[in-house]
């Protein structure tokens, strides 16, 4: 009884503190600071006055991710981001006419290399060699205009720091911070590089991607089997490719490519800057309409029209090699739209947020089977409708069977059981606090503003949230909780361990000489095993 009052007692004062420190925060408050201005040309500017710090932080918001790569080039969207940084007609070249034709030869000499290298019957190998290091050649040649790093050297030379930009399914953003006396600098290099990128050095950062899958998922077992329960979690909407692309076809994409990617998606009615800090909107906003507002526009792109189907049948993945073991499952929710989504964050939070929560004190500290448990909304996005997804580490001596098992038995008491008034308060304190979290420094508020402006074409609904959240009831989480954990709906993936197995001596053989580009060398795939209607 005493434990109880002092937990209430707890919730109590974290709500007064919260309540206190929304009155300097509320949405009246920042309607008084934040200023809108959509640009003839369809982009959409957003500035929040600040003064606290002689600093300011943006957020540009591009509504374009992996999601929107074109077939046959997954992991383009992520490959632009790298490319964002390359510089542009004005920044990382000491001559841009002339780079200008030697980029040109490179495309040219990479399709006729590319060409050659796509036949399946024919290929001629002395052919392709001869084409490869014609391309070669012509890199070789457009990298003596290339200055290296220029575009992120000045910016740092000018005060910017956490300069980083990001890929999710979903879009692409693109934040720094820096002195706001340095705000034109940052308005000229932003819209230089939506307006006027180039795509120098491309195919010397397609390895560099490359590379990035090989450590993230080629040699990770857990990449690998996220990858593959995607793959099978989807098997229409583009949230079953890898965000960072296939290999065969990162290998393959061209800078030619990239460009008409830019040109359909970089477009400014499809982009929202949030501009936060240190700043008046009445000397700020003309400076951004200046360098803004001449970005050519052109029409939005098309909604996506792919609509995942009903999954009728539970499916599941098996990876068995020697390495940990690893348990998730994923069930089909609707997107961030639907009218129960802040059901699905209390289910959320009441289930696995923090050691407090049912699935880490159920696997992790009252059954001692699991070294972390788990679940998390929206995944591998929330623009479209993604995955409720949960997983387990287990301990050694235990199973990914011992983790579903466990699992499937909290999921049910979510179906059968009301949370407790408890659990439900935690939630909504805990939200409040996130959402208070979320607006404290200038980056976060920039990035919550261009948010929730592209989400729903306007920002405001940052704080409607919270009524939402409010909203949230003992029967709506049952409801939500039995209307998407049904095994038909379910697909699981795990790793089982299996033993290394010793190979018998092999007699040397002559090595085999091979045209540069005719043959990819890699490692033998896990054993993985599809199969529809669950794990036998």
């Amino acid at each position: 009884m005493v434990k109880v009052k002092r937990s209430i007692a707890a919730i109590a004062t974290c709500a007064i503190a919260l309540a206190l420190t929304a009155k300097a925060q509320d949405l009246a408050s920042f309607e008084k600071r934040t200023t809108v201005k959509v640009l003839p040309n369809g982009l959409t500017l957003i500035l929040c006055e600040r003064p606290e710090a002689p600093v300011f932080s943006f957020y540009t918001l591009v509504d374009a991710g992996s999601a929107d790569d074109p077939d046959g080039a997954s992991g383009i969207a992520h490959m632009f981001e790298h490319m964002a940084f390359k510089g542009t007609t004005e920044i990382g070249t000491t001559d841009y006419p002339a780079e200008k034709i030697a980029l040109a030869k490179v495309e040219i000499a990479y399709a006729a290399y590319d060409a050659e290298y796509r036949k399946r019957v024919g290929q001629n190998p002395e052919k392709l060699a001869q084409l490869l290091k014609a391309f070669q050649d012509a890199q070789a040649e457009a990298q003596k205009y290339v200055i290296p790093n220029q575009f992120s050297q000045i910016a740092e030379e000018n005060g910017a720091v956490g300069i980083n930009a990001s890929t999710t399914e979903d879009s692409t953003q693109y934040f720094w911070s820096m002195p706001s006396n340095r705000l034109e600098l940052w308005a000229y290099l932003e819209s230089q590089r939506i307006a006027h990128p180039v795509e120098r050095e491309f195919y010397k950062e397609r390895n560099v991607v490359q590379e990035e899958r090989r450590m993230r998922t080629d040699s990770s077992p857990v990449g690998r089997m996220v990858e593959q329960f995607l793959a099978t979690a989807y098997v229409a909407h583009p949230y079953r490719r890898p965000g960072v692309g296939w290999e065969s076809e990162i290998s393959q994409v061209s800078a030619t490519e990239a460009t008409t990617f830019h040109e359909k998606y970089y477009v400014p009615a499809n982009i929202v800057i949030a501009v936060v800090g240190d700043l008046k909107a009445s000397e700020t906003m003309p400076v951004l309409e200046r360098y803004f507002a001449p970005i050519p526009a052109a029409p939005r792109p098309e909604p996506m029209t792919t609509v995942e189907p009903p999954q009728v049948a539970e499916k599941s993945v098996t990876i068995r090699e020697a390495t940990q073991p690893f348990y998730i499952e994923g069930y089909h929710r609707p997107d961030y739209l639907d009218p129960d989504d802040s059901a699905y964050d209390a289910i959320s939070d009441i289930f696995s947020n923090g050691r407090t929560a049912r699935l880490y004190r159920s696997l992790v500290r009252d059954q001692s089977i699991a070294a972390e448990a788990q679940g998390f909304s929206g995944f591998p996005g929330d623009k479209y409708p993604g995955l409720f997804a949960v997983y387990a580490v287990p301990l050694p001596g235990h199973t990914p069977e011992e983790m579903r098992a466990s699992i499937h038995k909290e999921l049910d008491r979510l179906k059968n059981e009301d949370v407790t008034d408890a659990e439900l308060e935690r939630f909504k304190t805990r939200s409040r606090a996130d959402l208070l979290r979320g607006l404290a420094d200038n980056e976060g508020l920039a990035h919550q503003l261009a948010e929730y402006q592209t989400r729903f074409g306007d920002w405001r609904e940052l704080f409607n949230q919270l009524h939402k959240i409010d909203a949230v009831n003992k029967a709506d989480i049952r409801r939500v909780a039995n209307k998407i954990f049904t095994d038909s709906n379910r697909t699981s993936a795990r790793i089982e361990f299996v033993p290394p197995q010793r190979k018998a001596p092999q007699a040397s053989t002559p090595s085999k000489t091979e045209t540069p580009g005719t043959a990819m060398l890699t490692a033998p795939p896990a054993q993985t095993t599809q199969t529809a209607g669950g794990t036998k």
